[in-house]
């Protein structure tokens, strides 16, 4: 597992490009596990701050309920459409994964039995068009490996 300010640390120009994905939209899709072990998709929002990614849950929801259980997460940047005509132009998308680490509630927050959460990622990936567009590249950080890219036809 690691912070953010070891992905941003390690490779700054992969960091950069997923925190730009993720900062492309508000809401984002973040999956966690129901009590039975299947999936659950949310939307959420997240923030990138002081070398962490961070988010929070409402009270009572069953985000909190689930992350609180299992704290194993993902989260899939907002969706942009390629362009038709030129799918290379295309920014991708990004994702990452790892565990939420549930966080004192803010001095002064009104929102009593809210979750504050960072994440400890344990992956993290950008999937886009190549040029020309006939494969897709997908560039990739985990603990075991570091960053890696490759493509796909």
């Amino acid at each position: 597992m690691a912070s953010w300010q070891q992905i941003e640390d390690d490779n700054p120009t992969f960091a950069a490009k997923v925190r730009s994905l993720f900062d492309a939209g508000t809401n984002k899709t973040i999956a966690t596990l129901r009590r039975d072990g299947s999936p659950r998709i949310s939307g959420t929002e997240l923030k990138f701050e002081a070398g962490e990614i961070t988010f929070g849950s409402m009270s009572g929801s069953m985000k909190l309920l689930d992350i609180r259980r299992d704290p194993r997460v993902a989260i899939h940047s907002p969706t942009l459409e390629p362009p038709a005509d030129h799918p290379e132009q295309w920014p991708g998308d990004a994702k990452l994964a790892g565990t939420a680490i549930e966080m004192p509630r803010p001095e002064g927050d009104p929102h009593e039995g809210a979750g504050y959460f960072r994440v400890d990622v344990s992956e993290v990936s950008v999937t886009y068009v190549g040029n020309p567009a006939d494969h897709l590249v997908i560039e990739s950080w985990d603990a075991r490996h570091g960053y890696r890219r490759r493509t796909r036809k």
